[in-house]
């Protein structure tokens, strides 16, 4: 996510924290550097100039000049304006969603065809049932996209909420009107309207949605755009901007923009905040937007507290305290824990999702890792330990050649991949073993082998 913005800035942030003190030159080899970084980043050329223009006024100021440590100061103001630029508005918070209205509460999604409005409507259904405890239901006005309806009635019912049934043969202000009823008559809290999108802007289509708007007066009216579009995401936020009054944008595909131009420049255009960013595909893989959380990690600085969120939704802590007992009383580690253990990292993402949330020195130490790869032999050593059988998995040292053979073939893979996963479960046990004595110092050295791909 944003690599090439953030390792420009990563190293710009380095350069600064030596300094010194600062001088003219330095000031303009820094800004210069942070200017380039942007444009790259292709965040829009107006945004860049007010950007650098409100870093050089309060780089001058007492704040940075009279510091002990100036290049320290200055690296603060960065992070401060980066996070004003992104949505100053919270102080650097999240931008609540506005629920705080009679029920049902209408969420009208927004947005181009392809931008993933109908996986996002599934993606928040989800987010306000799990976290808010919501009755969510979701209704699809997109009568023109085949399939549309039935997409959204796909990833309704995975992620628990209601779906209320449209034909394309209705228009869509009957359908929403239906189930606005619907809602209201069943007492949920919440309704997220999908609406039609086109390959691009056009007056049929923001007519429709302006009439949708109108008649259903949301609580919310997001904008659904793709991160990846850059520039054009910019363009076309604008042009919704104008036709509708939105409250938010939710920036689809962060995982997938090195670049980083639309998340930096989409409030600053629109002047409406960004509440949710997608990442991934799975319907657990939205998130809400942080903007001093992204400035830090945009810096290289990481994102700890979304690292510990993720910890506390995907770990288990019931079976972690039962394992951590376990080693305490010389309880020893087996294939079954170790299993365990490769789920409740699956559950947090997954070892490139984690690398994406650690600050810029952890993910240098990682080197040249292939993630993807990592992922495949992550998935690979799960198949291997539900090959083989309960014995096997709770006395690991029975597993001898003959063993090793049958395993390989019930997972489908090579007797040297049982091998593999087995030397990284006995690295794993050993490290197991130290902590049960207490020596940390120890087990952390040993965490480089531990994973897939880290080496």
């Amino acid at each position: 996510m944003l690599d090439n913005l953030t390792q420009r800035m990563a190293r710009v942030v380095k350069t600064l924290r030596g300094e010194a003190r600062l001088t003219e030159a330095n000031m303009q080899d820094m800004l210069r550097e942070v200017r380039l970084a942007l444009l790259e980043a292709d965040v829009a050329l107006p945004v860049v100039r007010d950007f650098i223009a409100k870093i050089r006024d309060k780089a001058l100021g007492e704040e940075v000049v009279g510091s002990l440590t100036p290049g320290q100061a200055l690296v603060a103001v960065v992070q401060r304006e980066l996070t004003a630029l992104m949505g100053g508005d919270y102080d650097g918070q999240a931008a609540p969603l506005n629920l705080s209205v009679s029920p049902p509460a209408i969420i009208l999604m927004a947005g181009l065809q392809g931008a993933g409005k109908t996986t996002t409507v599934g993606k928040l259904a989800r987010l306000l049932r799990e976290t808010q405890k919501k009755k969510v239901l979701t209704v699809s006005c997109d009568v023109y996209r085949p399939a549309a309806i039935a997409q959204l009635k796909t990833v309704t019912e995975q992620v628990g909420a209601e779906f209320f049934p449209s034909t394309p043969d209705q228009t869509p202000l009957d359908i929403a009107r239906g189930a606005v009823d619907w809602a209201k008559r069943h007492f949920h809290d919440v309704l997220i309207v999908d609406t039609a999108g086109r390959l691009g802007i056009d007056e049929a289509m923001m007519q429709e949605i302006t009439a949708l708007n109108q008649a259903l007066r949301p609580a919310e009216t997001l904008f659904v755009v793709d991160a990846m579009l850059g520039q054009d995401a910019i363009n076309t936020a604008k042009a919704f901007n104008e036709a509708l009054p939105l409250t938010g944008v939710v920036l689809t595909k962060l995982d997938g923009d090195s670049r980083g131009g639309a998340a930096l420049s989409v409030r600053h255009v629109t002047g409406k905040p960004i509440k949710f960013v997608g990442v991934g595909e799975k319907l657990d893989g939205l998130e809400v937007f942080h903007p001093d959380r992204m400035a830090s990690r945009i810096l290289g600085m990481g994102d700890i507290l979304a690292l510990v969120e993720d910890a506390q939704r995907g770990v288990d802590m019931k079976a972690a305290q039962k394992l951590a007992d376990k080693v305490k009383k010389g309880g020893d580690f087996d294939l079954n824990d170790f299993g365990a253990q490769l789920g409740q990292m699956k559950k947090m993402g997954g070892l490139s999702t984690l690398l994406d949330k650690l600050p810029a020195q952890f993910q240098q130490a990682a080197g040249n890792a292939d993630m993807s790869g990592a992922e495949k032999q992550l998935r690979r050593m799960e198949g291997i330990i539900q090959s083989m059988t309960p014995t096997e998995r709770a006395k690991p040292d029975l597993i001898k050649a003959s063993r090793k053979r049958r395993i390989a073939a019930g997972a489908g893979v090579q007797v040297q991949d049982v091998n593999r996963m087995l030397a990284q479960f006995e690295q794993m046990r050993g490290m197991m073993k130290k902590l049960k004595g207490g020596n940390l110092g120890k087990m952390m050295r040993g965490m480089r082998g531990m994973m897939p791909g880290m080496r």
